[in-house]
């Protein structure tokens, strides 16, 4: 087997106010616990949220785009941060967390990174489905201005090898694409692992509330794991952040689709699961074993066609 012990550290609320300090200082704590747990042998990998250093500042309109740059980190490590990526390498624990990220050309991006052991950053993802929209609108219940305030990544699906395994990266929105879990399945992946900041009701048909939105988070974990047999760990902010309230729903699916963990509550907290790398074969050798059963001759719509087209009347 190869056993690797995961730990989804959900986090609570983060308010406009916190700062960056503050929020590193509970990431810490989680860390802590997570190294402390199951009798001493401690995560040897730990996932963080989506923007988890920030409020999810994509539900303020600012009219000034450049106003929102305060959210954004210029560089990773910086002297915030360095203090997390320290305390991770005293531990010998991975890590992979979500921050929103200004480039030294002046792109933005939501962006995702994964930091080996030694505390090295050995791959990074930009989400690339934004959902949102990018001007005020009065229509809307609350505003979601992640495609004012983003660029759609930049960097595709890559996967990367730690941990003696295959591991790949997404962001909240992408969760809900097939396409997102499908290309890194084609590169072999075994853990893909994201964080997601979301909304408990839908801004734009409110009587679709967190009831309706967690089915549609769970069923989008967990079909993305099976139909390309890999690990999954999602994990959210949660709480109410000033008035907004987030969902929580941090759990870890397995390679065949089953829900193997979850935390029940929208606090700072820890899941930590053994997952067993190996156990993402027999789907990869059987039903979805991809080179004897793919037909892509009969794909060419997914890559050539962007929205949908309906046959002529």
């Amino acid at each position: 087997m190869r056993r690797i012990r995961v730990a989804a550290a959900q986090l609570g609320p983060i308010q406009k106010a916190e700062t960056r300090e503050q929020v590193v200082a509970r990431m810490i704590a989680l860390m802590d616990e997570a190294a402390g747990k199951e009798g001493g042998k401690g995560a040897d990998f730990i996932v963080y949220p989506e923007l988890a250093l920030t409020t999810f500042f994509p539900r303020w309109y600012h009219a000034d785009r450049a106003e929102a740059d305060e959210w954004f980190e210029a560089q990773m490590p910086g002297p915030q941060t360095q203090p997390l990526f320290d305390r991770a390498r005293e531990h010998g624990m991975a890590m992979s967390f979500g921050y929103a990220e200004l480039t030294p050309d002046g792109h933005h991006f939501n962006t995702s990174i994964l930091v080996d052991k030694s505390g090295a950053i050995v791959g990074k993802y930009r989400k690339i489905h934004l959902p949102g929209h990018d001007e005020f609108d009065e229509e809307r219940a609350f505003q979601h201005l992640e495609k004012r305030y983003f660029e759609p990544g930049d960097l595709g699906f890559p996967v990367w090898r730690m941990l003696g395994g295959i591991f790949g990266m997404c962001i909240c929105n992408d969760r809900r694409w097939p396409e997102t879990y499908r290309v890194m399945g084609l590169q072999g992946v075994e853990m893909v692992v994201l964080g997601f900041n979301t909304p408990s009701v839908n801004s734009q048909k409110g009587e679709e509330g967190i009831e309706q939105r967690m089915f549609h988070h769970r069923l989008s974990l967990q079909a993305g794991a099976y139909q390309n047999a890999t690990w999954v760990v999602a994990v959210a902010k949660a709480g109410s952040e000033d008035g907004h309230h987030l969902m929580g729903g941090t759990m870890i699916v397995d390679p065949d689709g089953f829900i193997v963990a979850q935390l029940g509550h929208e606090d700072d907290g820890v899941l930590v699961h053994d997952c067993d790398l190996d156990a993402t074969r027999f789907g990869k050798e059987t039903i979805f074993d991809f080179a004897r059963h793919r037909r892509i001759e009969h794909y060419g719509l997914i890559t050539e066609r962007v929205g949908a087209e309906p046959p002529p009347e």
